[in-house]
């Protein structure tokens, strides 16, 4: 078996009032079969939208999407419990993604007022306020884009830069890792005007970059150099497979896909590239050639609304249906072989 934590929204969306069931669950995996269970809530919180683990599993950070932006900091105890630890400013509003990928920091998007948050990933009483640091600019889609959106913080291969996806500017922000802490670096990719970059992957050598384009309905592949922390656009392809792309008067939109459709989280997982699109309600894979272009995608229908985040367990991908409240796991062939009600999950991550 394998344990699952599982962030969640307020049952009535970010921002509302508490006490609907959210908090931080513990779900548990058959990995044999694919099934899900022992579902408990193990504490209750403000919106842990996004959850990570430290490298040894042994505490977990959470970000509160609320507008004062919190991370709190919890121990994870040998009954599988959670005792909280600490809890401090994420350096901005509404942080919706944190990431431990920086030994000792953690690094947090705050996507409202766009700033990149870092924080010490053990907290002692001498914490002082996080390391914050803002950005300037904005794009076409004016009711999002009006200013910049961090919503994403990953270390680039070589381990030498932290890149954060600003929806809002459309482009990869770069920050040099130094003792202790960042230093800004210019930027390491600028997209299409209105993709809105949401969420970041890289192929195993670390030569190709994926961007999920939230705004754009893309997938933006970029040739990557290591060596810079560059990147430069190499192929585009859509993010859902086989869907219309006009509304009901043959209309196309450049900008923004007339169905609603909103890319959210994408991931490798070993030869294929997998990416969840909001809306279209669906998974799609596509196969990874030699040179790290995509091919052959599929989109693979999910049974509920709003694919927030994924977790590739083993063979299993589990998806947490966010306005569905519910969780499924699909096989490797794209079938739904288990599902779960629990309300608003947003974020699954293996234990």
């Amino acid at each position: 078996m394998t344990q699952l934590w599982i962030g969640t929204y307020p049952e009535a969306g970010a921002g509302t009032p508490v006490g609907l069931g959210e908090g931080i669950w513990r779900v548990t995996l058959d990995d044999a079969t694919g099934a899900l269970g022992d579902a408990s809530l193990v504490v209750t919180l403000p919106s842990p939208s996004f959850v990570a683990a430290s490298p040894d599993g042994r505490t977990l950070h959470a970000a509160l999407e609320v507008e004062d932006g919190e991370v709190v900091t919890l121990a994870v105890d040998e009954d599988g419990g959670l005792t909280e630890r600490s809890r401090r400013g994420s350096g901005g509003a509404y942080p919706c993604h944190v990431s431990t990928d920086v030994d000792g920091l953690v690094a947090v998007a705050n996507y409202a007022s766009g700033h990149l948050g870092l924080l010490a990933a053990e907290p002692s009483a001498g914490d002082t306020a996080p390391a914050t640091y803002g950005h300037e600019g904005s794009g076409p889609v004016t009711d999002r884009q009006e200013g910049t959106h961090a919503h994403f913080a990953i270390l680039a291969p070589g381990g030498r830069h932290l890149l954060v996806a600003d929806l809002g500017t459309d482009e990869l922000r770069r920050y040099r890792v130094v003792d202790g802490g960042v230093e800004p670096d210019g930027i390491a990719a600028t997209l299409p005007p209105g993709t809105g970059p949401r969420h970041v992957g890289f192929a195993a050598d670390g030569r190709t970059a994926y961007v999920a384009g939230e705004l754009d309905v893309q997938v933006h592949v970029l040739t990557w150099d290591p060596e810079t922390a560059t990147g430069s656009a190499k192929q585009t392809v859509p993010a859902v497979v086989g869907a219309a792309t006009g509304d009901d008067t043959g209309r196309t939109d450049p900008v923004r896909h007339p169905a609603g459709a909103l890319p959210s989280h994408l991931a490798v997982d070993g030869d294929e590239l997998l990416v969840t699109v909001r809306g279209a309600d669906v998974l799609t894979r596509y196969a990874i050639g030699p040179d790290g272009k995509l091919s052959d995608g599929r989109s693979h229908p999910l049974g509920g609304h709003w694919p927030r985040h994924f977790a590739v367990v083993g063979p299993w991908v589990v998806v947490a249906l966010e306005r569905a409240h519910r969780l499924v796991v699909l096989a490797g062939s794209g079938e739904v072989v288990s599902t779960l009600d629990l309300p608003s999950p947003t974020c699954v991550l293996p234990a």
